[in-house]
């Protein structure tokens, strides 16, 4: 049976309204002519947790229970810098640099100078390995992993200056993976995201997606891949024997 247009009209208007928590494959079908808006996701319901704590719920799905949010590095490492922020910008020498090395200790490795600036909803993914130096400035909703440092370019290059900014800043909902180095004082865009072990030595735009090339098969099943064989030249039998096991 057709249905008029006010029917029309009204089932519309019901579908639209539900429409984030209908899955697009349950959609029924409209008539020619009527269309109406994708579903969007169904926002994650907050915790009554601070941000600390409630960005580890959100980012990190093995996390159950406010336990074990409790046991995550990062949360700590998180508490001791804003301590030791707090001294840094009071200008009480020394303390600071001590608690954050006391932070990296007790965290597995994670350093953060205390003058670093970090926004709200801060995490690290299985934080260990992490260098964050002294001018850094991260925004808010920013996620690192393991092993990202965000550091400057080194004494060998000419420096700024010490009272200069030498490290990058990272701008809001920015996320950095594993073993990406970020250096000197350049500007990852908001909501990029830096693949893992990339090397990003210049700024980078909002909503940009920056990757280093991943590793490519030389050898398969005893045989030399000719589609990379350049990469092999000059190499004897020899050098396929490795000296080490993994």
């Amino acid at each position: 049976m057709t249905q008029g247009p006010r029917g029309l009209s009204s089932d519309t208007e019901h579908i639209q309204a539900e429409r984030d928590e209908t899955d697009i494959s349950q959609l029924p079908e409209l008539p020619p002519g009527i269309s109406i808006p994708a579903p969007g996701k169904t926002p994650r319901r907050r915790t009554p947790w601070p941000d600390a704590i409630d960005v580890i719920f959100e980012k990190d799905p093995a996390c159950r229970n406010i336990f074990e949010a409790l046991t995550y590095p990062s949360l700590w490492a998180l508490i001791f810098h804003r301590i030791a922020h707090a001294l840094y910008k009071a200008g009480v020498p020394f303390i600071p640099r001590l608690i954050s090395q006391f932070a990296r200790v007790v965290t597995g490795g994670i350093e953060i100078h205390p003058g670093a600036q970090i926004g709200k909803r801060f995490f690290i993914d299985h934080g260990a390995g992490v260098v964050i130096g002294e001018t850094t400035v991260i925004g808010n909703n920013v996620m690192l992993y393991h092993q990202v440092t965000l550091g400057a370019t080194g004494w060998w290059r000419r420096s700024p200056g010490r009272k200069q900014k030498r490290h990058p800043t990272i701008e809001d909902d920015v996320t950095i993976g594993v073993g990406a180095a970020i250096l000197g004082p350049i500007t990852i865009g908001r909501g990029s995201k830096i693949g893992a072990m990339a090397l990003v030595l210049e700024s980078v735009p909002p909503n940009s997606v920056v990757a280093s090339k991943p590793a490519e098969l030389l050898m398969k099943e005893g045989e030399r891949l000719k589609e990379h064989e350049e990469l092999t030249q000059g190499w004897n039998e020899q050098d396929w024997e490795m000296d080490y096991q993994i």
